[in-house]
């Protein structure tokens, strides 16, 4: 990909469309975690094999993706008449905090609109495309539009890419669509485990079964999701800052839950002095529906296995990050644990599972949203 006096030239031999959705999805995935309660989109804008203008929805009420890729555009004084938006979501038709983006599609002169994903929202689904076409502009889901391509003249690896990118942008999603089908936020919950299932010693120490590289490889976590849930007894033990790993993310809320609402009054989370909000809930469903209310949508449970059960017991998990450590903690404290080497990857998909030194992680979701 080369650049040339404010465009940038898609490689030949590149399919425009997994090319533009790559790079869109790309910059949609710099909004996660800060976004609420709108969803991560991206966008680009493409004429002639060259990208004229670019961007991502940043937060709530700034600019929409494509009215933030259109502006980059004129930035740049390129003339986007006559081009293709590619889209990671389909695009909002409603004037809301900012107008819709399907009067600044037109208003721009833009000719075809593709998006990965439809709106999940029921009342918005599918509008988008009767707005644009009442306009004079063709629109495409990129989804029906690569099934529609099949058996044409396109390869067979940019068709399989282009279904894996859809994929990639459904995923993307995931949160805003529980969100706004069901009222909750999208719940993840992490745990750290040994090879015989133990999250902590006897003693209750679980410092530290994961590594120091295994941590890091998972601290990342945080700076994409609206807030970071632990239970009273890891506040206790273990001091947490539940600040995010390596990228600041200020816009992450601290959640704590205790039944009793006792909680150490100099513990970090209260005293760093951090502009992240704290919240304190008696338990796990009540916070989720008010972090709901507020926008989230997306929670990082944490800890510990009370909170984690609790939550599964409830069916309010969504997905689950399992970091499994080489280890055999049995009765002993966690420094006198039995260590394994492992031999070999252990994983026959490697689609399955990742490995970050000797540690596996790998995550299952449910196929559907939740519903109270």
């Amino acid at each position: 990909m080369k650049k040339h006096f404010g465009w940038t030239l898609i490689a030949p031999g590149k399919m425009e469309a997994t090319h533009c959705l790559n790079r869109a999805l790309r910059l949609a995935e710099k909004g996660e975690g800060h976004t609420r309660p709108n969803p991560p989109v991206g966008a680009v804008i493409v004429k002639a094999g060259k990208i004229l203008g670019e961007g991502y929805h940043k937060k709530a009420g700034t600019n929409h993706a494509e009215t933030a890729a259109i502006a980059d555009a004129k930035k740049k004084g390129n003339d986007i008449r006559g081009a293709s938006i590619y889209v990671t979501l389909e695009p909002c038709s409603k004037p809301g905090r900012v107008g819709a983006c399907t009067d600044a599609i037109s208003a721009a002169g833009i000719s075809h609109v593709y998006y990965a994903v439809s709106d999940p929202n029921p009342t918005n689904r599918g509008r988008a495309k009767r707005v644009l076409v009442q306009h004079g502009i063709t629109c495409d889901c990129l989804d029906r539009w690569g099934q529609a391509q099949r058996g044409r003249d396109i390869p067979v690896a940019s068709q399989q890419e282009l279904s894996r990118l859809v994929h990639r942008a459904q995923r993307l999603i995931a949160p805003f669509r529980k969100h706004v089908t069901t009222g909750l936020p999208y719940v993840t919950v992490k745990l750290a485990m040994s090879l015989d299932g133990r999250i902590c010693d006897t003693t209750g120490n679980a410092k530290w079964i994961s590594s120091a590289e295994s941590r890091r490889g998972t601290g990342f976590m945080r700076t994409y999701v609206d807030a970071i849930m632990v239970g009273a007894e890891t506040v206790r033990a273990d001091n947490p800052s539940l600040l995010s790993h390596g990228k600041r993310n200020d816009d992450l809320i601290r959640v704590v839950v205790s039944r009793s609402g006792k909680l150490p009054k100099n513990a970090q989370l209260f005293t760093d002095g951090a502009p992240n909000l704290t919240l304190v809930y008696r338990d796990a469903k009540t916070a989720l529906v008010d972090l709901g209310k507020r926008g989230c949508l997306h929670v990082l449970c944490e800890g510990g296995l009370a909170l984690a059960r609790s939550l599964a017991d409830e069916n309010l998990v969504d997905a689950w990050t399992l970091v499994t450590a080489p280890i055999v903690i049995g009765n002993r404290p966690i420094g006198e644990a039995l260590r394994f080497k492992l031999e070999s990857d252990g994983i026959s998909d490697p689609k399955s599972g990742d490995r970050i030194g000797e540690y596996v992680h790998f995550t299952l979701a449910r196929k559907t949203p939740i519903v109270l």
